[in-house]
């Protein structure tokens, strides 16, 4: 994908899909509003149906700063709004940020210079989940594992190289402009399916460590479980649609739970001790991995629970999850009450 020069000092627009999001939208946009760019900044707040005050923080937001302002998203779908966002901005650079995530002072800055030396079409950095108490610390520390995150770069990279995708995004809009931006159909692993499109189209996705952004993890079994079922039924469905861009990595957990349902029916039907030695490996992995992951023995426990449903979950949504029929592309889908926002 051959890229024009990047201006000297490019505008940059930040889009925010932001649904239920109240009690963290405010930190994030601040984040943004803070940062030094080389050009103009403006930033646009894609607002879906919320049984919060989403809307009216906002409307504040933009009320007290000319560079902010915010548009309805109906159909309350994360790639819906993200495109009428980014349609609703005129910035030469587009820099995606989740409305549950926070931007760390520079990062605009460096990412526009990651942006003009590698040529990439989209750059990003490592998602660094953070939480103060409660079960989210043990997700956070599960996040950040290898064996929760599988060896995605935007989870454990520590080096500057092109990658399959990155956390969020900071795009070159003329690349977005010509793969058609994020596929509205795809209430779930839009963003993966974004950079398989424009890495596909020739453009590159360059990871580079230094552009980190906080994650706030889900903060209950239930919740994560709901998350990571999501994710897998979605992964499914990009999968179909891009056969090519499968990962053995992305086999693992639907490989487990098929091996755990396997050694149930033998257990059923000839002897437990399949099934016993399976789940005794797996239980003994997860607490080793656990506690690797948490660093101190009274969250080795919660992490490996944590590591477990994440597992589980995602495998048994690739496996037999339902996801929403995908719409045709250019047409909204329903929205999705599940889905609050988040990739």
């Amino acid at each position: 994908m051959d890229l024009s020069p990047l201006p000297p000092a490019p505008s940059v627009a930040v889009v925010v899909p932001a649904r239920d999001s109240a009690a963290t939208l405010e930190t994030a946009v601040r984040s943004a509003l803070s940062q030094e760019v080389p050009g103009d900044l403006e930033v646009v707040i894609a607002v879906g149906p919320s049984a919060d005050d989403t809307e009216a923080v906002a409307a504040r937001l933009a009320g007290e700063d000319e560079r902010v302002r915010w548009i309805a998203n109906p159909a309350g779908i994360t790639p819906v709004g993200l495109n009428a966002a980014i349609a609703a901005s005129t910035g030469e650079v587009v820099v995606r940020l989740d409305a549950h995530a926070r931007l760390e002072p520079g990062y605009i800055a460096t990412a526009v210079e990651v942006l003009r030396d590698t040529g990439a079409a989209n750059v990003g950095g490592t998602q660094r989940p953070v939480a103060d108490a409660g079960f989210a610390r043990a997700v956070a520390a599960a996040m950040a594992s290898p064996v929760g995150a599988g060896g995605a770069a935007y989870r454990t990279g520590r080096t500057p190289a092109d990658v399959e995708t990155v956390y969020l995004g900071v795009f070159r809009r003329e690349a977005l402009d010509r793969v058609g931006g994020y596929d509205p159909a795809l209430v779930r692993n839009q963003d993966y399916e974004l950079n398989h499109r424009l890495r596909e189209a020739g453009g590159r996705v360059h990871f580079h460590p230094a552009l980190a952004v906080d994650y706030r993890p889900r903060g209950s079994i239930r919740a994560l479980a709901r998350q990571y079922h999501d994710y897998g039924a979605w992964k499914r469905v990009v999968l179909r649609r891009h056969p090519s861009s499968v990962k053995l990595r992305q086999l693992v957990a639907p490989a487990l739970v098929l091996a755990l349902a396997g050694a149930v029916v033998l257990a059923v039907v000839w002897s437990p001790v399949p099934l016993a030695a399976l789940v005794a490996v797996y239980v003994l992995a997860l607490g080793g991995a656990g506690m690797q992951a948490a660093g101190r023995a009274t969250l080795a426990l919660p992490t490996a629970a944590a590591l477990a449903t994440m597992h589980l979950a995602w495998g048994t949504g690739f496996l037999v999850g339902r996801a929403a029929a995908p719409a045709p592309r250019g047409t909204p889908p329903r929205p999705d009450p599940s889905d609050a926002g988040s990739r």
